[in-house]
């Protein structure tokens, strides 16, 4: 490893990081505590020192040295070493939450890239180097003058805009920059990602409504993406970690039966691969078997979809058959093992989806079936290749690898033309933004359609006929007037259908309308929709600002645009053009305005309101001034952000109903006051995502007499006469419990209840459910939430 000097003056170093290099100012960082020890030893000298930590650094860096080594050319190997010794000095003092040197982190981060997502040497300089413009005081321009322009993008990607702090959401913000860089170095993206996965794995040091917040923004966006980049490895990964803090206890339950039926498991898939072994020998290509548990989060989706308890679910794991063969043999070698599998063991006809002849959108390429195992349970096989199984773990990063082979199918090029057409509108806002790119680009189902001269379309699924036109061509879609389906005249919003041929009728002189919005789903479409209403917005609202501009000539006001950002501001209008519109169709009239303003010195002034003769409702108070208006009698049972909850007016939120006891958040809304959401509520990663600033930490912090509502559904056998009346002699007779409202419809020996309780905290609620579920005829018991 390269050795430098560190010369000590006034605080101030001058350091040359290597030989000819060129020479630039850094303040002086030497591993922060050890400074006193150390003086002015080299780095190479400050990590052969006899110490814990240097010795942890060390090996962190030699490990991920050691896995390059063998994937880059030998000259690849002394920029990633100046790479560390850049961010080692950089990150000197810096520690993370959990008390260790921060440059464990971009060594993890390096690490993550190399090892799962299979990215080089450039990639992996950037992510030793991710944090060092953000966090230090080294600057951009130096990272391009040491490792040149394409880690200086990639660096830049990666660093959080400072005026994102003043945004609406400062979240969105900085992922649209790190997504308009996608459609130029896709490294960006996928160093972030291995990003987050790394403060994903390592969280637990953060505070809770931290913890939340990131979860909530990795589930939201971060798994989506990893599924639309063909990580599934890392998705699946992320997944759980966000359940483990979103829904621990039922995260734990789930592990725990795991590691419980592990040792079953393992022997019920050696019974399930004997008999196919010789046959499999037969074929004459090398393959290798594997059977690996479905992931926590994918066995709760499960759960709760077939609505069935834990020992139901026989699924709990999938066998991966992966043959090592050449490209051209791989469709047939694939479908005869198939056969062999299908001959062993009984298939599910309508369990088969074939990736192979047909790839997903993201390059996916698999066969999937399930049949019945030993003991009649259902097993989930797949079948792959070598390359189609490093694509499927590796994504984007292995999809290039293999992009010079002939018929490899450019995906992503057509996957970042839509993120371009998104990138087009100049005038969206980062939430608007965000929520387009995750309709169309982060789908996981697609539909397969075509054009009337037979060319193949792909779309998300659920996309309708307006969608495809905008699919097209933007200019089709703004002037789409008819659409038929296979010859036959359709609405607009006809939901497209697999194998669908779609013929666009259009005339030059059709507009989009708001109505289009509820039309289409997929992000261009919206975004495009949006684009065109804004700008005939802004047309129309040209008059409002004539209007503006010449009482304001007539006032005198001097400076237009700070008198313009004051009224946005107070009226709380996103923006000049939606305040311009307002006026322009007499929303907010000018007399309005000048009930409550003056202008003072050729300066726009807000009225003090005992000083108003006839002032209007403003819309502009703060909402926290709001929240507090009306004092709430009785026992203090929160906590709002560390104070008194009956300092505040709250709500319980109706989309997941809280009860004592439950994980919880508080979120400041525009209109309607502060609302307790549960943590594990379905419309939290949208709130924490977009509106982080608003979320309060909220907890609970005595118990009271208070009662809350708890909604269950009650499944089971209907055995004839009376289910009804012996649920509710349960509930009301020897539990004690209030039913607030009781459904219940049976069909063919089955029923399903949906009864709403009064209970007064989660153990009296857990309680009911486990009382419950031991009843004769009942199936299972489960609280649900309303999104």
């Amino acid at each position: 490893m390269q050795i430098y000097n560190l010369l000590i003056k006034n605080n101030v170093g001058l350091k040359k990081l290597f030989d000819g290099g060129p020479i630039i100012p850094v303040s002086v960082r030497i591993l922060g505590k050890y400074k006193h020890i150390y003086g002015t030893m080299s780095v190479s000298e400050i990590l052969e020192a006899p110490t814990e930590e240097s010795h942890q650094i060390k090996e962190a860096f030699d490990h991920l040295l050691r896995f390059m080594r063998p994937r880059m050319k030998p000259e690849d190997e002394y920029p990633i070493e100046k790479a560390f010794q850049l961010a080692l000095d950089s990150h000197g003092n810096q520690r993370r939450k959990s008390g260790e040197p921060y440059i464990l982190h971009p060594i993890a981060v390096a690490q993550i890239c190399a090892e799962e997502i299979g990215l080089g040497p450039t990639a992996i300089i950037a992510a030793l180097l991710h944090d060092v413009v953000e966090d230090t005081p080294t600057t951009l321009l130096q990272i391009h003058q040491l490792f040149g322009p394409r880690v200086a993008k990639i660096v830049d990607g990666l660093t959080k805009l400072d005026s994102a702090y003043n945004a609406e959401s400062p979240q969105a913000e900085n992922f649209k920059k790190v997504l308009s860089t996608l459609i130029e170095d896709v490294r960006v993206v996928l160093i972030k990602m291995a990003d987050r996965l790394h403060n994903m794995r390592t969280l637990n040091s953060m505070p809770r409504e931290k913890q939340l917040k990131i979860a909530a923004e990795t589930s939201y966006i971060y798994a989506p993406l990893a599924h639309r980049l063909g990580l599934y490895a890392i998705k699946m990964e992320y997944l759980d970690l966000c359940m483990k803090i979103t829904d621990e206890d039922t995260y734990k339950d789930i592990a725990k039966k795991l590691q419980q039926t592990k040792t079953s498991r393992l022997q019920y898939i050696d019974a399930f691969i004997e008999p196919l072994k010789s046959k499999l020998d037969n074929i004459g290509y090398p393959y290798r078997i594997t059977g690996r548990p479905k992931s926590i989060y994918s066995i709760w989706k499960k759960l709760r979809a077939k609505n069935v308890p834990f020992e139901e679910i026989y699924d709990l794991f999938a066998i991966r058959i992966i043959v090592d063969v050449p490209k051209d043999m791989e469709k047939l070698i694939c479908w005869q093992i198939y056969s062999i599998v299908t001959d062993v063991h009984i298939p599910i006809p309508e369990r088969l989806k074939d990736w192979i002849t047909t790839p997903k959108s993201n390059g996916y390429e698999s066969l999937h079936t399930t049949v019945i195992g030993p003991k009649g349970r259902y097993v989930e096989v797949q079948v792959r290749s070598e390359r189609m199984d490093e694509i499927a773990e590796r994504g984007f990063a292995a999809h290039w690898k293999y992009k010079g082979i002939s018929g490899q199918p450019d995906v992503y090029e057509r996957w970042l033309d839509s993120v371009r057409d998104i990138l087009d509108d100049p005038t969206a806002d980062a939430v608007e933004f965000l929520g387009d790119f995750k309709a169309n680009n982060l789908f996981n189902e697609e539909v397969y359609v075509y054009t009337p001269n037979g060319d193949l379309k792909i779309l998300p699924k659920g996309a309708t006929g307006l969608d495809f036109a905008f699919s097209i061509h933007t200019d089709l879609g703004f002037h789409c007037t008819a659409i038929k389906v296979n010859n036959k005249l359709v609405p607009m919003g006809y939901v497209l259908q697999n194998g669908d041929q779609i013929t666009i009728t259009s005339n030059k002189n059709q507009r989009p309308t708001e109505d289009w919005l509820k039309l289409v789903t997929t992000g261009k479409a919206k975004a495009k929709i949006r684009s065109s209403l804004k700008e005939e917005r802004r047309k129309q609202g040209e008059f409002g600002k004539e209007a503006l501009e010449r009482k304001f000539k007539h006032l005198k006001v001097n400076n237009y645009e700070e008198a313009y950002d004051l009224l946005v501001r107070h009226f709380q209008y996103s923006s000049h053009v939606d305040l311009f519109f307002a006026i322009s169709t007499e929303e907010l009239t000018i007399a309005d305005i000048f009930k409550i303003f003056t202008v003072e010195g050729g300066k726009l002034l807000l009225i003090p309101e005992e000083k108003r003769e006839d002032g209007i409702e403003e819309p502009g108070e703060a909402i926290t001034r709001r929240i507090r208006q009306k004092k709430i009698t009785g026992k203090t049972i929160l906590l709002i952000n560390g104070e008194p909850s009956d300092r505040y007016e709250f709500t319980f939120a109706t989309c997941c109903n809280p009860v004592q006891g439950d994980d919880i958040f508080g979120y400041l809304t525009a209109n309607a006051g502060l609302k307790i959401h549960r943590t594990s509520c379905p419309n939290a990663d949208n709130i924490m995502v977009n509106y982080g600033y608003r979320v309060m930490k909220a907890e609970w912090v005595s118990t009271s007499d208070a009662f809350f509502v708890a909604d269950l559904v009650i499944t089971g056998i209907d055995d004839g006469p009376g289910i009804i009346q012996r649920l509710t002699f349960e509930i009301s007779n020897l539990l004690g419990l209030n039913i607030r409202s009781f459904n219940i419809s049976g069909d063919a020996g089955y029923f399903e209840g949906r009864v709403s309780l009064l209970v007064k905290n989660t153990e009296q609620l857990q309680r009911v459910i486990h009382h419950l579920e031991n009843l004769e005829s009942v199936s299972t018991v489960r609280r649900i939430t309303n999104n």
